[in-house]
């Protein structure tokens, strides 16, 4: 038997427009703002999703927070990391303050709570 080691990355869908919000993040970020982005994104994977501070950071229940911090540019995906080694990218802002909104919170857990529901709709990392 082979096991599979690797771990993939998603992006979670909307189940309701089947938009993928971190996707359009990343999607309408300057080349290098977007390079640097994926470049955690390919650290997080090849890490199986677990990093410690300052490249990560537990918010609440399973989300997690992906800190790309650079010069002045503070982006934040939040994700998780669920069965059959998938990291599920749920939401992301650009952080203003030195606080995480509650609001961004509030976003990522309702996009969990729909990725639940409507889990044939993540979209692989291309």
């Amino acid at each position: 038997m082979i096991y599979n080691n690797k771990y993939k990355v998603f992006y979670y869908c909307n189940g309701r427009n089947k938009r993928a919000p971190v996707f359009e993040y990343i999607k309408k970020l300057s080349s290098k703002d977007r390079a640097k982005v994926f470049k955690y994104i390919d650290f997080l994977r090849d890490n199986k999703g677990v990093l410690d501070e300052p490249y990560s950071k537990h918010i609440k229940d399973k989300i997690r927070e992906l800190r790309v911090d650079f010069s002045r540019n503070r982006h934040r995906v939040f994700y998780v990391v669920v069965i059959e080694k998938r990291i599920i990218l749920l939401s992301a802002f650009f952080k203003k303050t030195s606080k995480t909104p509650k609001q961004e919170i509030i976003r990522a857990l309702n996009n969990f709570e729909d990725y639940k529901v409507n889990k044939s709709l993540i979209e692989y990392e291309k």
